[in-house]
C-alpha cells in the first residue's frame, strides 16, 4: 500500500472519531480504512490506536505519529500547490521596493517587459532610496545594491554585479593631469556621494589584501548618483560611479574612463522577499527575469 495515503487515512479516521465516518468521507469502506491503518501498525511495529466495538483512542505512540502525519501531509500539499502555481500564469500585483535611480534605469524596465508578458500581472512599483520594511509595507520584493545587513526572515539573491569606475571630464583632465595611479588620486579633486552619516570611501580591490580605501578632497557633495554625474561632465572634479550610469558619456566623450586597467570594485545587487513556504509564481518569475536581464544592462 501506498505509505502516505495510509497516513491520510490514518489522520482522518482520528480527525473525525471512526473508521465508518473516515469511509464515508473517504469514498471507501470501513475495512478499507482498517486495513490502511494496521498497514501502518504492521511497518511500524507499533500500535496506533486502541479500538474497542464502542471507541477508538490514540495510543501514546499513535498521538506522536498523528501529529508528524499532520506535518508531511500538510508539506505535501505544499510541493503539489507549488507545482500547480509553476504551471499557472502569474497574475495579481507585484510590489516592488527598488532605489530611485537605479531602479528607474535598470529594474523597471524588465519588470515592464515581464508585464508585457503576461497579461494577468500588475505592477506597484516604488522608487525610493529609503530601506523598506517589506513585511510593513507590505512589498513582495525589495531589490537592494550594496552590503546586506542581516535580518531574520528575509531571504536574498544576488541577481547582479554593478562595477564602479573612476571618471572624469576631458576639460578636468586637460587642467589636473589625468592620473595614472591610485596613488595619483591624491592630487585631484572628487565630486563625492553623501548621504546621511560619514563620506563612503572610494574602494579599490587588491590581489590578496582587503580592498584599499580613498577619499579624495571634495567641495561637492551630492545624495544623487546622476547629479554626480553630470557634475563631473562639467568638469568639477572625478567622480567613482557604476559604469552602467555614465555608459552614455563614456560613449559620446563627455566622460572618460581612468584607470583602465585597476580592477573594478563590484557591488552586488540583490533581491529579497519575506521567508515563506510557498513563494508565488509571479515573484519567482520577477526575480528570474531580474536575473537574467539586469547584467546585461548593466555591462
Amino acid at each position: 500500500m501506498d505509505r502516505l495515503t495510509s497516513m491520510a487515512v490514518f489522520v482522518r479516521a482520528v480527525d473525525l472519531g471512526s473508521f465508518a465516518a473516515a469511509a464515508s468521507a473517504l469514498d471507501l469502506s470501513a475495512p478499507m480504512v482498517g486495513k490502511h491503518v494496521r498497514f501502518l501498525e504492521e511497518r511500524l511495529g507499533v500500535r496506533l490506536l486502541n479500538r474497542t466495538t464502542r471507541r477508538q483512542s490514540l495510543t501514546d505512540f499513535g498521538r506522536t505519529y498523528y501529529d508528524r502525519c499532520r506535518a508531511v501531509l500538510a508539506e505535501a500539499d505544499a510541493a503539489d500547490a507549488l507545482a500547480a502555481d509553476q504551471r499557472l500564469e502569474p497574475s495579481g500585483t507585484l510590489r516592488v521596493a527598488m532605489p530611485v535611480l537605479f531602479g528607474r534605469r535598470c529594474v523597471a524596465p524588465i519588470l515592464t517587459d515581464l508585464a508585457r508578458a503576461h497579461a494577468g500581472l500588475e505592477l506597484d512599483l516604488s522608487f525610493s532610496d529609503r530601506l523598506s520594511d517589506l513585511a510593513e509595507d507590505r512589498f513582495d520584493l525589495a531589490v537592494r545594491t550594496g552590503t546586506l545587513a542581516d535580518k531574520a526572515g528575509l531571504i536574498a539573491r544576488r541577481v547582479a554585479r554593478q562595477r564602479m569606475i573612476v571618471v572624469g571630464a576631458p576639460v578636468y583632465l586637460e587642467g589636473r593631469g589625468v592620473p595614472e595611479t591610485l596613488d595619483d588620486l591624491a592630487a585631484h579633486d572628487g565630486v563625492i556621494y553623501r548621504r546621511s552619516g560619514r563620506i563612503p570611501p572610494w574602494l579599490f580591490p587588491q590581489e590578496g589584501a582587503p580592498a584599499r580605501e580613498i577619499t579624495l578632497a571634495n567641495r561637492l557633495r551630492f545624495d544623487d548618483l546622476g547629479a554626480i554625474a553630470d557634475a563631473a561632465a562639467a568638469g568639477m572634479g572625478l567622480a567613482w560611479l557604476p559604469s552602467w550610469l555614465v555608459r552614455n558619456q563614456l560613449r559620446a566623450g563627455t566622460l572618460v574612463h581612468l584607470l583602465p586597467d585597476q580592477p573594478p570594485y563590484l557591488y552586488d545587487v540583490h533581491t529579497l522577499w519575506l521567508q515563506t513556504r510557498h513563494l508565488p509564481n509571479k515573484v519567482r518569475l520577477a526575480v528570474d527575469a531580474l536575473a537574467a536581464g539586469l547584467p546585461k544592462v548593466m555591462e
